[in-house]
């Protein structure tokens, strides 16, 4: 299962990665208030089908539980403030060093999780934080002053979609297509209901908005949900810091399609980085640990020793997601903080 995550977690970043030189040229042309909200509604377009067909087992029963308040949390700050934040900072600097400033998501996951969400940091993950906000640091000598005040629009954009991140991987009553599409669907209203408002109506007029909902389908629909599973097997800091390979792709985007040069610098930043990667991902950590009994819903195999349920000729290893129960169980073995391991320390 940590591999599947591990490759769900790059495929995330790969198709996020590349929103951000797309978007900086589509700021040319739509207001940040419309760009943010098509590019939401795009990725609540991609499960709209998934949510005809399972409205009633997936969503109905999740909010009756104690998730109103996290899907709340989770559409403020992920599909609203987060993506405001961002484009504000686009607008004020360069498409590549907006692509490494975004590691800090990383920091901000991790320091809300340690300090809130119960997520245990072995040492290298810690440095591997340390790379990721030195890699940050180094692509700020790219920007002058007015570039320095994006990266820090930037930084708030990284500190909601971090909240985000945590609220995402423990709502346990809800499919990732469920929560991606709710984020989506009222994020991306009222962003776009902001543009009409305080900006252009004309904008949502424009050929440039259909090529916003395609990017927003892809790179945020497709990716959100690729991030939710890997980060539900791994935990939200580890799965952040596999979405994190997202600026190498922006990077390369900004190149080619934005024209903007690659420096020593930026490409140091890369380096650090990708070391910062390698450390997060070494080992989880291993001691004796007690499961309550809970049913829950999520992405799932039955090869990690924590689900045992029958499916008839269903292959243990084979991924699948559907609501089941747990009973309570202890034992000992390596572990990251998932849904299953969220205890303290």
């Amino acid at each position: 299962m940590q591999k599947k995550a591990v490759l769900f977690g790059l495929f995330a970043g790969l198709l996020f990665g590349i929103a951000t030189p797309v978007s900086k040229f589509l700021l040319a042309s739509l207001s940040g208030y419309m760009l943010a909200g098509l590019l939401y509604f795009g990725a609540a377009l991609v499960f709209l089908p998934y949510m005809v067909k399972n409205f009633r087992a997936d969503v109905r029963p999740a909010l009756l539980k104690n998730n109103s308040l996290k899907l709340l949390g989770i559409i403020v700050s992920g599909g609203i403030l987060g993506p405001l934040f961002l484009l504000a900072g686009l607008n004020n600097a360069h498409s590549t060093s907006v692509s490494i400033w975004l590691n800090f998501e990383l920091v901000a996951t991790a320091l809300l999780g340690v300090l809130f969400f119960k997520e245990h940091l072995s040492r290298y993950a810690l440095l591997g934080v340390l790379f990721t906000i030195s890699s940050g640091i180094l692509i700020s000598l790219n920007e002058d002053a007015t570039g320095l005040k994006a990266g820090i629009f930037v930084m708030l954009a990284c500190l909601f979609w971090g909240l985000d991140n945590h609220l995402t991987a423990i709502v346990d009553g809800i499919s990732s297509q469920a929560v991606t599409f709710i984020k989506g669907m009222v994020g991306g209203m009222v962003n776009i209901t902001f543009g009409i408002v305080f900006s252009n109506s004309t904008d949502l007029l424009q050929s440039q908005a259909v090529l916003a909902v395609l990017l927003g389908m892809v790179s945020y629909g497709i990716s959100i949900v690729f991030y939710v599973s890997a980060s539900q097997i791994i935990g939200a800091t580890r799965g952040q810091i596999l979405f994190s390979t997202s600026p190498l792709w922006g990077i390369l985007g900004a190149a080619v399609f934005l024209a903007e040069p690659i420096n020593w610098s930026i490409m140091a930043s890369v380096v650090l980085l990708s070391i910062g990667i390698l450390f997060s991902n070494i080992r989880g950590h291993s001691h004796a640990h007690a499961h309550m009994e809970i049913q829950h819903i999520h992405l799932h195999a039955h090869t990690d020793g924590h689900h045992y349920h029958e499916h008839g000729d269903l292959a243990q290893e084979a991924l699948h997601i559907h609501i089941h129960t747990h009973e309570e169980l202890h034992h000992v073995h390596d572990h990251f903080p998932d849904l299953h391991h969220r205890h303290d320390h």
